[in-house]
């Protein structure tokens, strides 16, 4: 929930923010995102290799994740509320100095905690449901304060006043988005510090600069996790893209309200809760892989129909109830299709943990979740980066009033979108065919961990007894 908070709050709205109402040129802003996303990448692995290493009275996970709840959530505060009078240099400068702080934080809170869930469920079926029981409050924090955003916080006025395009409402939005950030860090690190004591301690040994960098690359160095990264990337540039310029397709192509925004964020809710439910029984009928690529499909052709059919002249007129009945039933299916691929994924990298043990003798959550998140994230940031450089590129007006905005610039922009979206996401899930880790493989490397653990647990009883026979 603190991470979708936070990540739905900067992906649908800090562009729209510093750029309509703060004054910041798009490119200036995505740049700004880019570079924290670069900085948060690299952090990753750093933070993964680490905590896979540490040890303390607290295990592994949990100093790091009470560590990051005061920084991340005042970061998140302070960037929706930068000062006034300010140049641009200096906005942009103040922006960067919160993302840096927020991405750095977040890592410590939300990649040990994503590490646990190998260690809570080894069960292939079952560790889905844990996934799949993350995204529900994933979906209740991000799309939930979305929600709070259009019809409490930053809600238009019949007048035309108010929304998200002003500043008034962004104080409360913060102050009470990070508020729940810092008290749900901190209930779900305590909520699982009762399983310290089962989570496993890794092993005591000095290791070297050198091995450490050779580790790395042997655990990275899996064919799944490989194709499932590589599919992650091409899936994150296509959001990255995606998640910055929805809103302005919203707003100005569509021409929505924010109460018909508020009401496609609660059809997103109900959707998104029923792909979490669905996801186990889809990956337990079909397979992880065969059910995401099946469900990527789905969702992929249904998200690009209304831009496509509306460029076609083939779609109810923009800013009609038939165009919001069809972005509504649009919205449910895409949401729910998106919403398992995302669940299986996440169980599918889950998967590689005991695949990668098989191979290197080592457990290595925090890494494999941290890398994959590091190609994510620097490829996402140049998602961000491509839609700063699409609103520059058509020339896309600053303090833009919705039905007032040039119809050439929004085709120009829809046209260009489309096909880069459409390529990203068609490369993803091309890989996806390629991962070899179903059922039967995840249950052998089970088998064979339990045999190794076994023999291990013989050995070193013999070693004890040797001395003294």
């Amino acid at each position: 929930m603190a991470n979708a908070i936070k990540a739905r709050g900067l992906s649908t709205f800090l562009l729209i923010f510093y750029n309509q109402v703060v004054g910041l040129p798009p490119q200036m802003v995505s740049t700004a995102i880019f570079i924290a996303l670069i900085f948060d990448a690299f952090c990753d692995p750093l933070v993964g290799q680490i905590s896979d290493n540490f040890r303390s009275p607290w295990g592994r996970r949990h100093p790091f994740m009470y560590a990051a709840a005061l920084p991340v959530s005042l970061a998140f505060f302070l960037i929706w509320n930068p000062p006034s009078g300010w140049s641009q240099g200096e906005l942009f400068a103040y922006m960067l100095a919160c993302l840096l702080v927020i991405r750095l934080f977040d890592t410590f809170f939300e990649l040990p905690s994503s590490a646990l869930a190998p260690e809570l469920s080894e069960d292939y079926n079952g560790r889905t449901t844990l996934i799949a029981l993350r995204g529900m409050f994933g979906v209740f924090g991000g799309l939930g304060m979305t929600l709070l955003v259009y019809q409490v916080f930053m809600k238009e006025n019949p007048d035309g006043s108010g929304g998200i395009t002003e500043r008034a409402g962004y104080f409360g939005y913060s102050l009470f988005a990070s508020t729940v950030i810092f008290f749900v860090i901190l209930i779900s690190t305590t909520g699982t510090f009762k399983q310290i004591p089962y989570l496993r301690q890794p092993p005591v040994r000095k290791i070297a600069l050198g091995q450490m960098a050779r580790e790395v690359a042997s655990t990275l160095n899996n064919h799944s996790f490989l194709v499932a990264t590589v599919a992650g990337m091409f899936i994150a540039i296509a959001f990255g893209l995606k998640n910055a310029l929805d809103i302005y397709f919203a707003l100005y192509f569509f021409l929505l309200s924010q109460t018909q925004l508020s009401i496609l964020t609660a059809v997103g809710v109900v959707a998104s809760l029923a792909g979490v439910a669905l996801a186990p029984r889809a990956g337990a009928w079909l397979g992880k892989k065969h059910a995401a690529i099946a469900m990527f499909i789905g969702a992929l052709t249904t998200s690009v129909m209304p831009l496509t059919l509306s460029l076609m002249h083939l779609a109810p007129a923009p800013g009609s109830e038939n165009m919001f009945r069809f972005l509504t039933i649009e919205t449910l299916f895409s949401t729910t299709m998106a919403t398992i691929t995302g669940v299986l994924l996440s169980s599918m990298i889950a998967d590689v943990v005991e695949d990668s043990e098989v191979k290197t003798g080592r457990r290595s959550e925090g890494l494999l979740f941290s890398a994959d998140n590091l190609f994510k994230k620097i490829v996402s940031g140049m998602g961000v980066l491509i839609s700063g450089s699409l609103l520059a590129f058509v020339n896309f007006p600053t303090n833009a009033k919705r039905g007032e905005v040039d119809p050439a610039i929004l085709r120009e922009l829809a046209m260009i979108y489309l096909p880069t979206a459409a390529l990203m996401f068609g490369v993803a899930i091309l890989c996806l065919f390629a991962f070899k880790i179903d059922k039967a493989v995840h249950e052998s490397n089970l088998e064979k961990l339990k045999d190794a653990a076994v023999l291990a647990a013989q050995s070193g009883a013999e070693g004890r007894i040797a001395p003294g026979s």
